[in-house]
């Protein structure tokens, strides 16, 4: 049984990092307590290189062995508060849950927290999935045990209810891409295993635009194509409590909104969706409650009380839990304090022409505009609609049908699909001779927090960590304008924050430009100057006219999809209305559908 919170400290290897035979055990050599004739470090097989074991109720916490460790494999946290035993451990020196999230039937339960910090081990928990071990992490988790263990409280009927099977669960995975590898067969056929209910599959598949990719396999199909079958499939399953891990994924912002209010209609006294996801405006907008999950990345979590949604997500923003008197964040989160208002009507750095592209049945249709020295420029507008297209126009990997492109200026680009040598370390991926170093050591680097895997090949990342190299990889690099698409995707809010904060940063710096594509609003809203917004109807027909502000581009946008958003007047951030409700109807009585600035 573990035994670390006793001691408030935790000792967490990584043991896919761990080289013993590389450094010869240096965290043993260094340890104060172990030159004392103390086991806090104990090498149980050196003949073979086991990796070391960290005794925590030996441990002094002095954090030697993590400092001098070379490949980054060691954590010594103190946390400085006694959350009893844990829930769950998985192994010696690992990763640990403390306490689960609540759920209510007839109601949306929303989870928000950093990634890495336990909120699908705690989904998996919730689901039967996983059994916990109550931090014995030497046994298997014991259903009874469990039982007992929540004599008392409510969630106790929960796991009765799994042990007694009458719980029936329907599972939205995270990872979406992975569906081709365990179904490479017709859509079709994958919603037809799902339900035998041929009216409700024609229905969900009305409702989720599937109807042209239905008889496709779903290796012939996109990201987002392949979150809407997942979510399609888990609505025709006939269960109680659904659980929805980042569906937004992949997503555009109609998507997002359209799904939710699909979610909404689901619910009923007998029927409760759990919610894990970090756009804060579908969380916000969908959810009846929130909990917040916070601790630090692959060491160790924790569960808050249920909040109110507005509540919960404003003391997340804020990183102070008022009811459990913990700070979850050294600095607050305040979306006014993001905004940076500048004057963009000198210093142009380049203009487009009117640009025109037929793609098979597909046309696009662009209206010249300035790009200006320093600026950012959101891209908004739903998928199949001309978005990165156009990025790939500007970056001249394609040509336009009407006209060419000004190649004197030089182009960092991100595509949406993530393509680096997956055979490289982050390290050597930064040795290349167009990398703009002192950006990289002074702006960047330590901003992303790269040194933590720097010295990891790019196939050993985590979508979240190969996210911010990416990122890191294309605004580094000297360039006239960096084209970014979709950098928000597989990062949590706060990894959102800095990434926007340090994207900015690059481009005020050096005075350059950046277009960026992304489908969360409040990224976009945080991180742009102005926005350029794509109209049209996916697949067929896409245009884009003038470059405009935010709150003239927004206001247009969310009329199309008769949604309206206010300002919380603690946060700053964008709040979504309940349809019909007061502020709703007021705001599109002024024609008001998105706050004034």
């Amino acid at each position: 049984m573990a035994k670390s919170t006793k001691y408030n400290r935790i000792a967490i290897i990584d043991k896919d990092k761990c080289q013993p035979k590389a450094c010869n055990y240096l965290c043993h050599r260094v340890c104060p307590p172990v030159r004392m004739g103390e086991d806090a470090i104990e090498i149980t097989n050196r003949d073979n290189w086991s990796q070391p074991i960290i005794n925590e109720e030996l441990c002094t916490g002095c954090g030697i062995c993590s400092n001098k460790c070379p490949f980054g494999a060691i954590q010594i946290i103190n946390i400085g508060v006694d959350f009893s035993e844990p829930i769950h451990q998985f192994s010696i020196n690992s990763y640990r849950l403390y306490s689960l999230p609540e759920i209510e039937k007839g109601y949306i339960t929303g989870m928000i927290g950093r990634n890495g910090s336990g909120k699908s081990t705690a989904l998996n928990i919730l689901s039967g999935e996983l059994i916990p071990n109550l931090g014995n992490y030497k046994e298997k988790g014991n259903i009874d045990k469990v039982i007992e263990y929540y004599r008392g409280k409510n969630i106790q009927k929960h796991f009765k209810d799994i042990k007694n099977k009458e719980i029936k669960v329907s599972y939205k995975i995270q990872k979406v891409e992975d569906i081709p590898k365990m179904f490479n067969k017709k859509i079709i056929d994958l919603l037809n295993m799902t339900t035998n209910d041929k009216d409700n599959i024609k229905e969900i598949i009305k409702e989720l635009e599937l109807e042209k990719i239905i008889n496709k396999k779903t290796t012939e199909i996109s990201g987002g194509e392949l979150q809407r079958i997942a979510i399609a499939a888990s609505l025709l399953k006939k269960s109680n409590i659904y659980f929805f891990d980042e569906y937004t994924t992949f997503l555009d912002i109609r998507q997002r909104f359209k799904i939710a209010k699909l979610l909404r209609k689901k619910i009923n006294p007998e029927k409760a969706i759990f919610l894990i996801e970090h756009d804060l405006a579908i969380l916000d907008y969908l959810s009846d409650f929130t909990q917040i999950m916070f601790g630090q990345k692959n060491a160790y979590g924790m569960c808050s009380n249920k909040k109110s949604t507005k509540k919960g997500i404003n003391e997340f923003l804020d990183g102070f839990l008022k009811e459990e008197n913990i700070r979850i964040r050294k600095y607050s989160i305040d979306f006014a304090s993001l905004k940076i208002t500048q004057d963009f009507k000198k210093n142009i750095l380049t203009e487009y022409p009117d640009m025109k592209k037929k793609l098979g049945d597909f046309e696009l249709d662009i209206k010249s505009a300035e790009i200006r020295k320093g600026e950012i420029i959101g891209v908004i507008g739903p998928n199949a609609i001309g978005k990165s297209t156009f990025i790939k126009m500007v970056s001249g990997e394609m040509k336009p049908d009407n006209c060419n492109i000004n190649n004197n200026l030089k182009i960092s680009y991100k595509s949406q699909y993530i393509e680096l040598d997956k055979e490289k370390t982050v390290e050597e991926l930064f040795l290349e001779k167009d990398i703009d170093y002192d950006i990289f050591n002074s702006e960047i680097k330590g901003q992303l927090d790269l040194e933590k895997i720097i010295q990891q090949k790019i196939s050993e990342l985590s979508g979240g960590e190969l996210q911010k190299v990416a990122i890191a990889y294309t605004i580094s690099k000297n360039a006239d304008i960096y084209l970014i698409d979709e950098p928000s995707a597989f990062l949590d809010v706060e990894q959102k924050l800095i990434i926007s904060n340090v994207i900015k940063s690059v481009i005020n710096k050096k005075e350059k430009s950046a277009l960026i594509v992304d489908h969360d609003l409040l990224f976009i809203d945080q991180i742009s100057d102005r926005v350029l917004l794509f109209e049209g109807t996916p697949s067929i027909k896409g245009y884009a006219n003038e470059i405009g502000t935010i709150e003239n581009s927004f206001n247009k946008f969310l009329k199309e999809q008769n949604m309206t958003f206010r300002q919380d007047p603690q946060t700053k951030r964008p709040r979504a209305n309940k349809e019909g409700s007061q502020k709703d109807k007021e705001q599109k009585r002024d024609n008001k559908y998105y706050y004034s600035l």
